[in-house]
């Protein structure tokens, strides 16, 4: 199968699980909307999901794929099978000490992700107690992302990337449960969700461990001893989980910095959901595929490994730049679309889409930062990763805190904007200067071609919007009307962006069978 198969699996699986994460957001706004529940209720998400996107999204696979696909080669499928077992009893027993810990002192955590709430007793006492229900989640995560990488070395990665569809379906199904009853106060609905927060976990790794079972390649469980590959193991693990979470560490410091701001931690939240759908669906499809394939070929064949990365890159970005142009210039009709109902006012509405369209900038070096980070991590190096991000992260703080008493809280919306920048810039200067990465005469040629068709996509767009679809779909009047306004825009938009990519030789049909019968990404 090739990498474009495997990308396109991944995305699909994606793009199912953030088409319910909207859904499901939808449903909370309108149960939940942008009050002190829904702030508690989004804080309570965000410590389990710091580890969840650590472990989940790659960064733990940069440890861990590469040294058991090398265990596998060396020393067969039965040692590598023993290392996965003992790293997974290494893992459980370090996320229980965690989760003990922050049960223990939940109130002091909350105090620390969200300052701004100090004042308010029951508003902290609220989130702390959703916090003691939601980390349970993590125990549950853990056991996806070492099976994921299991499963991810053998070039099966679709369970991996469909668990997530089972926590929103959870999630839909419970928010339904509760509209349906009609007389659930938002406290007790928020925890409620939080129950099922940590119950979609453990649906998530019963149903990967059902994958790796019909796979073959559940991990052997024996008596941990020294083994030079666990120890390679865990001097690689701190450094990719710190690279592989630094986006969600500035989202933990960004909920700080605006947790002053009543609704400012909903609407960064909503906006970042957003956000997510382009990211999820290219930058770490793309990622989770490429990293394998870089850790089994970069030093038998660094041409190989070069032009893999660079096919990468242009489908990454021939995917990530309209994304982001159609982010930035619909923000307002698409929170107005997804959101603007129920307890979600048109206050909120704007707010959320000033986000949005700061997010949307930074998209494009967020999905390369995806690329270059599997670059790296195929070969070993989780360091670099972790020394860079962690000067891009400082710029983000320095940013966001240098501009927050003129911006307001969406001075965190552009000091991450500019971090994600930073980090990209850093980490391909890095890749080049060690002659790991270069573009090819092919890229050279189709790179510019990618960005012409995404400004003319940009264009007709705005144009589109100017004529009065945007104000269409943003109406207070029916939901039909809006919905079929916006579908409009985006339809329009992924039309042009199309032809452009097949006037220019770069998507036609001719290249997609080429493409789909074996030549790399």
């Amino acid at each position: 199968m090739t990498i474009l198969r495997n990308v396109l699996g991944v995305g699909a699986a994606t793009l199912a699980s953030r088409l319910l994460g909207f859904l499901r957001d939808g449903l909370i706004a309108v149960v939940l909307g942008a009050g002190p529940v829904a702030d508690a209720f989004v804080v309570a998400m965000r410590l389990p999901n710091l580890f969840r996107r650590m472990f989940a999204e790659g960064a733990f696979a940069a440890a861990f794929v590469p040294v058991f696909m090398a265990l596998v080669a060396e020393r067969g499928a039965a040692a590598a099978r023993r290392f996965a077992g003992t790293a997974l009893l290494a893992l459980l027993l370090v996320v229980g000490l965690l989760t003990l810990a922050v049960w223990t002192w939940s109130e002091a955590v909350v105090g620390l992700v969200a300052p701004g709430w100090r004042g308010d007793a029951a508003k902290v006492a609220l989130a702390a107690e959703f916090v003691r229900l939601t980390f349970a989640y993590l125990a549950g995560v853990t056991v996806v992302a070492l099976l994921g990488g299991m499963l991810a070395a053998e070039r099966r990665f679709f369970a991996a990337a469909f668990a997530p569809v089972l926590l929103n379906l959870v999630f839909v199904a419970v928010l339904v449960s509760i509209l349906i009853a009609g007389s659930v106060e938002p406290v007790e609905a928020g925890r409620v969700l939080s129950y099922a927060y940590a119950g979609a976990g453990l649906l998530q790794a019963a149903f990967v461990a059902a994958a790796a079972a019909r796979a073959g390649t559940l991990p052997r469980f024996s008596v941990p001893r020294a083994d030079p590959a666990f120890a390679a193991f865990a001097r690689t693990l701190g450094p990719g989980l710190v690279a592989g979470g630094f986006g969600e560490i500035y989202v933990v410091v960004a909920t700080m910095i605006a947790s002053a701001d009543p609704g400012a931690v909903s609407w960064l939240y909503y906006a970042d959901r957003l956000y997510q759908l382009p990211l999820g669906l290219v930058g770490i499809a793309v990622g989770q595929v490429l990293l394998p394939e870089i850790a089994d070929i970069a030093a038998r064949d660094p041409a190989e490994a070069h032009a893999i990365q660079n096919r990468a890159f242009e489908f990454a970005l021939a995917t990530a730049l309209p994304a982001a142009v159609g982010l930035a210039l619909l923000a307002d009709p698409i929170v107005a679309v997804l959101f603007r109902r129920g307890a979600f006012t048109a206050v909120d509405a704007s707010a959320c889409a000033d986000a949005l369209t700061v997010a949307a900038i930074g998209l494009p070096a967020a999905v390369a930062l995806r690329v270059l980070a599997a670059a790296h991590f195929g070969r070993g190096d989780t360091r670099t990763p972790m020394r860079l991000g962690l000067v891009a992260i400082t710029a983000n703080v320095a940013l966001a805190l240098a501009l927050r008493p003129s911006l307001g809280w969406i001075a965190v919306a552009v000091a991450a904007t500019a971090g994600v920048w930073l980090n990209a810039v850093l980490l391909g200067t890095s890749l080049t200067r060690r002659g790991d990465w270069r573009f090819d005469a092919e890229a050279r040629r189709r790179l510019p071609r990618i960005v012409l068709s995404a400004a003319a996509m940009g264009v007709a767009v705005f144009v589109a919007g100017r004529f009065g679809l945007a104000a269409l779909a943003e109406t207070e009047g029916g939901g039909t009307v809006r919905v079929l306004a916006l579908a409009a825009l985006v339809g329009i938009g992924i039309a042009v962006h199309a032809a452009g990519l097949a006037v220019s030789g770069l998507l036609g049909p001719g290249e997609l069978l080429r493409r789909s019968r074996g030549t790399p990404v």
